[in-house]
Parts: C-alpha cells; structure tokens; sequence
C-alpha cells in the first residue's frame, strides 16, 4: 500500500539522527514496528531499521518485497531471509564510524539481545550494543504534526458515528457480544482497518468491571450499558467510552453518572500546554473525592494515543511530564462499584496553543435508552 497522506520520513530519521549525536551514539537499531513505520513508513508485520549519522536500512523478508518498494523512501530496504532485527544489528557493526549502537531495552526482550550478541563478531560482543537510558523514537511520536492530527480527527469522528449508530441498535435482551460485533462489522464496512483493541461492553453488574470485555451477558431492562471502543484508520488509534442507560436510572445512579461527568469535564478543561499530567488526573480525582467516591475511581485519568492505543505520556497521579502543543490524550475518569455499577466517560483531546481540542464530540449528557 501507499503511505497513506503525505509523510517527511527523511526530516523525522534526521531528528533521530540530532538525539542520537547529543547521546554520543553513531548507530541505532529498532525494531518495535509502531516505531519503524513512524520513521520509514513500513506498515509489514517483519521489519527493523538500522539508522546511522549517514545512512538508514529497513530489513524485512520476502513477503514484503513489493511493499517496502513501494512505502519506503527514506532508507535503503534489504529483504533477508532470517532474523530481521539480527541483520539490522550486523549492517550496524560494518558501517563505517559506527562503535557504537543503541537499542530501546523496554522493546527488546533478554533473548533478542541475546542472539544479536551472537550475531557480532567475538570483538564486539561485549561493548558495541548499549541500552538506551530513554527511549529515542517515542518522544518523537509524543507530538503530533498536522498529518497525524488530521488522520486522528478523522478515526475519532469515525468513533462518533459509530456510537450514534449503536444508539439505536441496542434494546434489552441483546447479548453483549451482539452489540460489539454490529460495532465492529459497521467500523469495517464504513473503512476502518479494524479496531484499536478489543471492544469493551458491559452491562448490568457487569459494567463495574473497568476493562469488562463483551460476553454472552444480556442486557438489562434496567442498568448501565458502558462501551469502549475506537477504530484503527490510516495506522492511527482512536479511543472513545460512552455509558447509556437502559430504563430509568435511580436516583443514586444519576447522581453517580452526573460526578463522573463533572469529573471528565473538569479534567478536559484543565488540558493544555505546560500544564502536569499530574495537575489534569488530580482535576478529576478531586471532583470524585468530593462526591465520596474516589475510591471508586481505580486507574489512570489518562493515556496517550496515536499509532499505538497506549503510548506516553500517562495522566496518572504524580505524573510529572508536561503536556505539550500536539499532544493526543485520553481523559476517562470513572467510578466502579462492585455488584452494583460502573461508569466511565472518555474523550480523546489534542493539546492545542491554547488548552485542549476535544475530538469526540459526541454526546455526553446520560442518556436513557
């Protein structure tokens, strides 16, 4: 396939190429395929780029041979037929200049490291390869350029539709799995790749499970209904959650939907440039400690998305890390509430100059089905 909007892989290898002089590396081997197509626009399921001060070589095998002709452009391709990460790693320790190569220790398993050791010659073995103390690649995708937004805005709003079109899909009685699969068939049908991760509906009690994967569970007359879904478009993620009510809540469950709300809002408001990972997830937490009910509320604020469903940075308590213009988040607070029901609402929000652009727009006041 051709790359699929118009990408500068030539300007991205060469802001690798700046971190890894400031790190003191000639070479760098990756091989965690979100990061091979960020920097090549390799979108195989066999690949490692092997990336130097002067050049840049994308291995793959056989089955790719046409593809990686026709994605890559910014590197040479060489089609092996053996370990593609193990021939990254041996180009590496010819090239002229290069001592010494980095590898992202959190992508690379004991084994791997193992067998590209064996792969070098006896006198490199011990010192060539070096363990990143950062990764080098993922803050580079931390920013998203204007393509990507454009793509991501284009999934997130696939993600809307979708939802507006289960609104009238789901009754009582149906399975779980029911709704999930007319969900996924439709995001197939209408262009999707396919979805980010498996499609979370749990109703009833059920809906108190945080990741309550869909079941055989029929829906209830009367109960929560939470969807968490998102679509994979173009190599980009998105990341939605809705919770409908089925029948007439009580009043204790309106009143729990309603701080969630609150919560999520508060915590979309409070988004923008400079401002803590920390400060948005402790906006949230303090509306649900408010209410009484933050210790229903059990995960992160948020996650970052893009070629991945969970990248960096993590609205989490005490997170540190600086939101920064181009930035794409999650912000999903919720409540659980063991054999009784759950709840949680999740926009997807770009950091823009100014504060947050949510890019879900779909309603989010409790609706009653």
């Amino acid at each position: 396939m051709i790359y699929p909007y118009p990408v500068d892989h030539i300007r991205r290898i060469g802001q690798l190429r700046r971190r890894l002089t400031r790190a003191g590396l000639s070479g760098l081997v990756i091989h965690h395929l979100p990061d091979v197509r960020y920097l090549s626009g390799f979108t195989g399921s066999s690949a490692a780029l092997a990336v130097t001060s002067r050049a840049a070589c994308l291995f793959t095998d056989g089955r790719y041979t046409a593809q990686a002709a026709e994605e890559v452009h910014a590197a040479k391709v060489q089609i092996v037929a053996r370990s593609v990460s193990e021939a990254a790693v041996e180009w590496l320790a010819v090239q002229p200049g290069v001592e010494l190569a980095g590898f992202d220790p959190a992508k690379t398993t004991v084994a791997e490291l193992a067998r590209w050791k064996a792969a070098l010659p006896s006198r490199l073995r011990r010192a060539f390869l070096t363990a990143l103390p950062v990764p080098m690649v993922e803050p580079l995708r931390l920013v998203k350029d204007e393509d990507e937004l454009a793509v991501m805005v284009e999934a997130a709003l696939m993600g809307c539709k979708l939802f507006d079109h289960i609104l009238g899909f789901i009754r009582p009685g149906l399975a779980e799995i029911d709704v999930a699969g007319e969900l996924e068939h439709k995001a197939r049908l209408w262009g999707a790749e396919g979805m980010s991760f498996e499609t979370i509906a749990a109703s009833g009690v059920r809906s108190a499970l945080p990741h309550g994967k869909a079941t055989m569970a029929r829906l209830p007359r009367r109960g929560f209904l939470t969807l968490d879904f998102g679509v994979i478009l173009k190599g980009y993620c998105s990341d939605m959650t809705r919770t409908v009510y089925l029948g007439k809540p009580k009043a204790n469950e309106r009143n729990a939907y309603h701080a969630v709300l609150e919560a999520q809002e508060t915590a979309v408001a409070a988004v923008g440039p400079g401002v803590s990972c920390g400060d948005v997830d402790e906006a949230a937490r303090g509306v649900l400690r408010r209410a009484g009910l933050a210790e229903a509320f059990t995960h992160s604020t948020g996650h970052g998305v893009g070629l991945e469903i969970h990248e960096s940075p993590r609205l989490g308590a005490g997170q540190t890390t600086k939101l920064q213009s181009g930035m794409v988040v999650t912000i999903e607070p919720g409540v659980y509430l063991a054999g009784q029901f759950g709840i949680r609402i999740e926009d997807m929000v770009a950091v823009t100059r100014t504060g947050g652009q949510v890019l879900t727009p779909a309603p989010k006041a409790l609706i009653e089905l």
